[in-house]
């Protein structure tokens, strides 16, 4: 798609793919988003600027603001109607039917990952004079069940929610619309039900995916890049990944309604990799684990936010967490050959640099079993906080 792989030594590449650059980013006059309205924005102007004839993207259910509605948007009200990220697997591809019959040739394309792959891998059928796709960052999707199980086990009001993300202040921030305005409910990471959401929420598929940042997308927008800021979802900064021309054109598309600043990365990963992948991996093999008490969750969270990795760093952080778990999981899942095929060379190369004892590959071989230590994801917490403080201790020694 872009030309060349991506560089997978010394380079950014290995965690966010090919990119000619990225970029923290803001939209300026976009209301009704669920962040500030950065995807919208290239796209009304991608429309409004004669780029694309029309833009596919996902819209929501009659009725229900969490539901995916994939749509076929011809105006700029068509795309200001799709608003807002709908957490759960969408058909995004069945829009091409009615593209051929309307006869469009310049098109714009949002989706996840595996949409996005699935339109790369039939693009050269489809006749299209143009073709722009803007991705977004994806992990942990599911299907609605898994969805209503996950807003039902983790919300003080499931009725209310229209949207969810787990953000960089390691909390779950769920987005609430009760009649009389917004209101952010906070969920430390921590204090989570982790035994209960291990099985159904989760589709089997994501857990086998190895294309968190969207590799095939021209342009991709994301949040985990950014340090967390003490603003509402709908005022925080989001991250741009620019991979190549066709991206490039599109985010100077809409330059004057975004405001771009220099990415930033602090704090060290390491610690809180294979401790969460730990703490994940034992709920996965059936470990029933306690969530920590509100209070102990928020001073956990408070720590690590303070001291833990930020921007790019977190970035990373979350990207090699989620490869380091899905690697087990193919590996537990395929057979040998098949899975070794399925696993990318930078998912290979993240996996191999926490593998030097063997700690991976050692769980290969572990099996689901009834019980187990209930203070083990407690453990893992505490160890990766513990050796934050150190590090922040001695730097300052």
């Amino acid at each position: 798609m872009h030309g060349r792989s991506r560089r997978l030594v010394d380079s950014d590449e290995l965690w966010f793919g090919v990119h000619d650059a990225m970029y923290n980013v803001k939209a300026l006059n976009m209301q009704g988003a669920q962040w500030t309205g950065v995807v919208t924005t290239i796209a009304v102007n991608a429309l409004r600027q004669g780029l694309v004839d029309a833009v596919a993207c996902v819209g929501s259910a009659p009725g229900d603001p969490l539901k995916p509605r994939p749509m076929l948007a011809l105006t700029v009200e068509d795309v200001l109607a799709s608003r807002g990220v709908k957490p759960m697997l969408s058909p995004s591809l069945s829009v091409l039917a009615e593209v051929e019959a309307r006869g469009i040739r310049r098109l714009l394309f949002i989706g996840v990952g595996c949409a996005v792959q699935a339109l790369r891998s039939v693009e050269k059928h489809l006749g299209f004079e143009a073709l722009y796709v803007v991705g977004t960052n994806c992990t942990d999707n599911g299907r609605e069940s898994g969805l209503r199980k996950f807003i039902k086990a983790v919300s003080d009001d499931p009725a209310t929610a229209i949207g969810y993300e787990f953000m960089a202040d390691y909390r779950v921030h769920i987005k609430h619309s009760d009649g009389e305005g917004l209101r952010y409910e906070k969920i430390p990471y921590f204090s989570l039900p982790a035994g209960e959401l291990s099985n159904g929420v989760i589709a089997p598929s994501c857990m086998a995916c190895f294309d968190y940042t969207n590799a095939a997308a021209d342009l991709v927008v994301g949040y985990m890049g950014v340090p967390s800021q003490p603003v509402p979802m709908n005022e925080h900064t989001q991250y741009v990944t620019v991979r190549n021309a066709a991206g490039a054109q599109l985010l100077a598309s809409a330059a004057q309604d975004l405001v771009l600043s220099p990415t930033a990365s602090s704090g060290d990963r390491a610690p809180l990799v294979m401790q969460t992948v730990l703490a994940d991996d034992a709920a996965a093999l059936g470990a029933a684990q306690k969530p920590a008490p509100r209070w102990l969750g928020e001073i956990l969270a408070s720590v690590l936010g303070a001291l833990g990795p930020k921007g790019l760093e977190f970035a990373r952080y979350s990207i090699e967490y989620h490869t380091i778990r899905n690697a087990l999981y193919t590996r537990r899942h395929f057979p040998a050959a098949q899975a070794d095929a399925h696993v990318p060379p930078h998912g290979k190369a993240i996996v191999a640099a926490y593998d030097g004892d063997e700690a991976i590959t050692r769980r290969v071989a572990m099996r689901p079993k009834a019980g187990g230590n209930d203070t083990s994801i407690m453990i893992a917490v505490a160890a990766a906080v513990a050796v934050l403080l150190a590090a922040h201790f001695l730097r300052h020694v």
